[in-house]
């Protein structure tokens, strides 16, 4: 059930699948992806990252008749009373991650110091095409700068900094991001729960 287990990621996010890949390594499953399926995913239309993954996960579970795991994730920038949120990836109806950073900047041009704070959030949800379902959230704190730093990473990463790590996302490679993100927090989660197997289903559903 564990090593060898295929598991279908449903995100077409490369930045994303490369950090649920090298997070879930230890785990031995197949990973496929969206690129080896036909399938139309439907829209994000949750009111939460946990509506939003659990739709994906339980659409692409059902359509391929294999374990399939969803990430939902974004920023909440306080100030903004949690914008952008669940419209992370489309905020602002911007099309590029560049785009929507610079609407970010432009939306928090007025806003200085403790202002700034925001967090990450992700949850991960892992689906069986029996209809079973988990759920693995992760987040961290941090503060929107005034201008982007660093070159790697993907989304917000250039502009959220974390005082912990005196870093952005951007700056980090992928194992330290790991260390603090939301995304490997959450991930550490799931790993966690499967170190000695499936957990029990009557202690890890989601309700």
């Amino acid at each position: 059930m564990l090593r060898g287990m295929k598991v279908v990621l449903t995100t077409g996010n490369p930045g994303k699948v490369r950090e649920l890949k090298e997070g879930l390594a230890p785990l031995g499953w197949t990973l496929l992806t969206l690129a080896d399926f036909a399938l139309r995913m439907p829209k994000e239309e949750g009111a939460t990252f946990l509506e939003n993954a659990l739709l994906k996960a339980a659409y692409a579970a059902k359509a391929t008749g294999l374990p399939a795991l969803a990430d939902d994730s974004g920023l909440e920038v306080y100030a903004l009373g949690g914008e952008p949120g669940v419209y992370s990836a489309r905020y602002g109806g911007r099309a590029t991650d560049r785009e929507r950073n610079v609407y970010l900047l432009e939306r928090m041009r007025h806003l200085k110091g403790e202002e700034r704070k925001a967090r990450f959030v992700a949850v991960l949800v892992l689906a069986y095409p029996d209809g079973h379902a988990e759920a693995y959230e992760g987040s961290v704190e941090g503060v929107i700068l005034e201008a982007p730093r660093g070159e790697g990473g993907f989304g917000y990463d250039p502009l959220f900094y974390v005082p912990e790590a005196g870093k952005t996302f951007a700056e980090m490679g992928l194992e330290e991001k790991a260390r603090y993100s939301h995304r490997g927090k959450a991930l550490r989660a799931l790993l966690e729960a499967y170190k000695d197997g499936p957990p029990p289903r009557e202690v890890s559903k989601l309700e």
